[in-house]
C-alpha cells in the first residue's frame, strides 16, 4: 500500500496562493463595494476592508500604489477597485490586494474632489499669483476638446463673429472614459509643443460629475499649471465646477463664454475708441474754453486797464502765467491726441478691413461659411467673394490643389 504523500500547512498555503494568483479571473478583477476597518499604517501600506450588504472580504493597498492614489479613503466610502487575490500564508487567509482605485457614486466623488481640492490648494496651483492674463487680440487659439461636441461647433462661430481674423486649432481629445485623463493631458502638451497659440480653450459639453470627472483628476490639474500658454476652462454648464476651473488662468461658464473671453469683439473695441475720440474732443474744447474765460478776465482786470509802473511786474507775471498756462494745455491736449491716434492705429492693424486694401479679399459658401480651403467648396457651387469695396457672387467651375491635382 501506497504511503500518501504528507504536506506541511505552508506548502498548502502557498500551493493555494499560486493557484490564486494564476487563476484568469482573480488574477486581476474589478470589485466594488464598501470600505470599512481602514487603517493606514505607519509603513504606508492601507489596510481595510470591502464590504456589500452580504459579505466582506480582507484586503491590502502597498505603499506604492497608495502614494499615486489622488483621495484618501475613507470608511463608508463606495469604490470600485483593481487587483489580485492570494493569501496570507502566515495565516492562511485570502484577501484582495488593490492596485487601482477609484471612488463610486456621487458621494464618493464628492469626498474625492475636496480632498484633491484641498491638497492642490495648499500646493499653491489656485493662487491667483500664478494666473496669467489672457491675450486681448489673439492671433491663434487652440481648443481642446471633442471634435464631433457641441462645443467646438460653438467656439468656432463665436470666435469667427468677433474676429474674423482669429484661426482656430483644433485639438480632439477624449473628453471621458477611461483614457480621458491622459487624452486631456496630451492634448494640453501637444499646444505647447506647437507653440502657435497665443490661448487655449479647454473644455466639453455638459454631463453628469460622472461625466465631467476626467477634468477632476491630479494629472490634468498639473498638466494645465505647467502649461507656457494662458488656458481657459470651459467645462460642462455655468453651475458645473471642477478642478481644472480652479487650475486654469480663466474660468468660463460655458464653451460659448469661453469663446467671448479669448476673443476681444474688434467692431465693439472700434465702437468705444470712437466714443473715446468724442469724448477727448469736447474735454479738449472744455479746457480751451475754460483757459480762455480765465485770460479773458485777468485781462479786464483794474491793473491791465490802467497799469502804472508800480503793477508792471506784477502785470508781466500775469502774462507769463497765463503763456504757461496755455502752453501746458495745448501740450496736453497734443499728448492725448497722439495716445489716441496710436491707440486707433493699433485697432486698424486688426482689423479684417485692413488686410482687404491690402488686395486680398475673403470667401464664403453658399451657407455664408468662411472658405480657408478648396477642400471646403465643391464644383458648381456657388460662392460669394468679398473685397474691400463689395463682392461677388460666382459658381465653381473646377478646382486645383497646391500639388497639381485637380478635382
Amino acid at each position: 500500500m501506497l504511503e500518501p504523500k504528507i504536506y506541511s500547512v505552508s506548502k498548502v498555503n502557498g500551493y493555494i496562493r499560486t493557484l490564486l494568483e494564476k487563476d484568469y479571473v482573480l488574477g486581476s478583477i474589478w470589485v466594488a463595494g464598501e470600505i470599512s476597518n481602514f487603517k493606514k499604517h505607519s509603513s504606508g501600506h492601507m489596510y481595510f476592508s470591502m464590504k456589500d450588504s452580504e459579505s466582506s472580504m480582507k484586503c491590502i493597498m502597498f505603499k506604492g500604489d497608495a502614494d499615486i492614489l489622488p483621495f484618501m479613503p475613507e470608511n463608508g466610502m463606495s469604490v470600485i477597485v483593481c487587483g489580485y487575490i492570494t493569501v496570507y500564508e502566515r495565516t492562511g487567509e485570502y484577501q484582495l490586494v488593490v492596485q487601482l482605485m477609484k471612488p463610486d457614486g456621487v458621494g464618493a466623488l464628492t469626498i474625492a474632489f475636496e480632498q484633491l481640492k484641498q491638497k492642490l490648494a495648499e500646493e499653491g496651483l489656485f493662487d491667483p499669483d500664478y494666473k496669467r492674463e489672457i491675450e486681448k487680440h489673439p492671433k491663434n487659439i487652440a481648443v481642446i476638446t471633442s471634435p464631433t461636441g457641441a462645443a467646438v461647433r460653438d467656439i468656432i462661430k463665436i470666435a469667427g463673429a468677433r474676429n474674423k481674423s482669429v484661426s482656430i486649432t483644433v485639438i480632439p481629445i477624449l473628453v471621458q472614459g477611461e483614457s480621458a485623463v491622459d487624452s486631456i493631458v496630451e492634448g494640453i502638451r501637444l499646444a505647447n509643443r506647437l507653440k502657435k497659440a497665443d490661448t487655449i480653450i479647454l473644455g466639453r459639453g455638459g454631463g453628469s460629475i460622472e461625466d465631467l470627472w476626467a477634468f477632476n483628476e491630479e494629472k490634468v490639474a498639473r498638466a494645465i499649471f505647467a502649461s507656457e500658454i494662458p488656458v481657459i476652462s470651459a467645462v460642462g454648464h455655468e453651475t458645473d465646477f471642477t478642478i481644472a476651473d480652479f487650475t486654469a488662468d480663466l474660468r468660463a461658464s460655458t464653451p460659448s463664454n469661453a469663446a467671448e473671453l479669448a476673443v476681444s469683439d474688434i467692431y465693439e473695441d472700434l465702437r468705444k475708441a470712437e466714443e473715446l475720440s468724442d469724448r477727448m474732443k469736447i474735454s479738449t474744447a472744455n479746457i480751451l474754453n475754460r483757459i480762455s474765460d480765465k485770460y479773458k478776465r485777468l485781462v479786464e482786470t483794474r491793473n491791465f486797464r490802467n497799469p502804472t509802473a508800480i503793477f508792471y511786474p506784477i502785470e508781466m507775471k500775469m502774462n507769463n502765467m497765463a503763456e504757461r498756462i496755455k502752453l501746458l494745455a495745448e501740450k496736453s491736449i497734443m499728448g492725448k491726441n497722439m495716445a489716441f491716434s496710436n491707440a486707433v492705429s493699433a485697432l486698424e492693424a486688426l482689423s479684417p478691413l485692413k488686410v482687404l486694401t491690402r488686395g486680398y479679399s475673403y470667401t464664403e459658401d453658399s451657407d455664408g461659411k468662411l472658405v480657408s480651403s478648396v477642400k471646403d467648396i465643391e464644383c458648381g457651387e456657388i460662392i460669394s467673394v468679398t473685397f474691400v469695396d463689395g463682392n461677388i457672387t460666382a459658381q465653381v467651375k473646377d478646382k486645383v490643389d497646391f500639388d497639381g491635382k485637380k478635382n
